[in-house]
């Protein structure tokens, strides 16, 4: 079996079990930016680069692209139960019940459950390297947290962990550069795929550096909103009243007044109606 046959496979296999399994217990109004869009997304980048990675024997394609396709729909999901840094824990548990639900024996399937567990350990120790689901998981998420879509689900998670904005830009831009430097580091050789996704690194940073700036001159809490600091008040209040991002849309008038604000909302839903 080739890698788009293993692909296939896997997606015939899992990928409808895994959505409505997702779907069953995930809130979208709770944290809107790790729902199940993310899970789409985080495969799709997984596909692209498990075409990078060399393998030994088509057997090992099929359980490659089977571990990882699980690994993929289910590594954020504990998100549901504590968005906060043991939600790996958590989303191991869920796995597990996925495989008893769909009669799938977990001793087949440990690289994808180390890999959930695990995936969110930005300080990328040995147990990537070790872990090829582990590594292609880290990778595609750390993908998904770059351009418009990476300042939504970056700002989203932060404040809602610890909701001080004075703090949050100078946390993410920290975060986001160990990221971008370890699928560097990963991928170097791949010249196309590097400045691809170069791009949309610098969208981020440059956002939140234009936002540190703003930050001292800027007043929370007032009834307009506005510039880079207005687009983080806007995720702090869809976390405040449990607004999903598409009711933000909806309402432009009360959201996307500011020029900034707006422009930032049409740049996030382009970005993402192409990934």
């Amino acid at each position: 079996m080739n890698l788009t046959e293993a692909i296939e496979s896997a997606e015939k296999q899992y990928k409808q079990i895994l959505e409505d399994f997702f779907i069953s217990f995930y809130n979208e109004k709770s944290l809107s930016s790790h729902g199940i869009d993310h899970h789409r997304r985080v495969w799709n980048y997984s596909k692209e680069l498990l075409k990078l990675i060399p393998l030994d024997d088509s057997s090992q394609t099929s359980r490659l692209a089977s571990e990882l396709i699980i690994a993929s729909y289910l590594h954020d999901s504990g998100m549901s139960v504590d968005p906060g840094p043991k939600h790996g824990k958590h989303s191991r548990n869920l796995c597990l019940q996925f495989l008893v639900r769909n009669n799938l024996p977990e001793n087949d399937y440990y690289n994808a459950l180390e890999a959930i567990e695990y995936h969110d350990n930005k300080n990328y120790s040995d147990k990537i390297i070790q872990n090829d689901v582990l590594k292609i998981l880290s990778i595609s998420d750390d993908l998904d947290a770059f351009g418009y879509t990476g300042i939504f689900r970056y700002s989203e998670i932060y404040l809602t962990r610890s909701p001080e904005p004075d703090k949050v830009g100078y946390l993410i831009m920290e975060n986001a550069e160990k990221r971008f430097d370890n699928f560097v580091r990963t991928f170097d050789s791949y010249t196309e795929l590097v400045q691809k996704h170069t791009k949309r690194y610098n969208v981020l940073q440059i956002f939140f550096k234009k936002y540190n700036e703003q930050l001292p001159f800027y007043q929370f809490g007032t009834e307009h909103p506005s510039g880079f600091c207005g687009v983080v008040e806007v995720f702090t209040d869809m976390i405040k009243n449990k607004i999903e991002l598409k009711e933000i849309y909806i309402k432009p008038d009360t959201y996307m007044a500011d020029p900034v604000i707006r422009w930032f909302f049409i740049e996030l839903e382009k970005e993402l109606s192409c990934i």
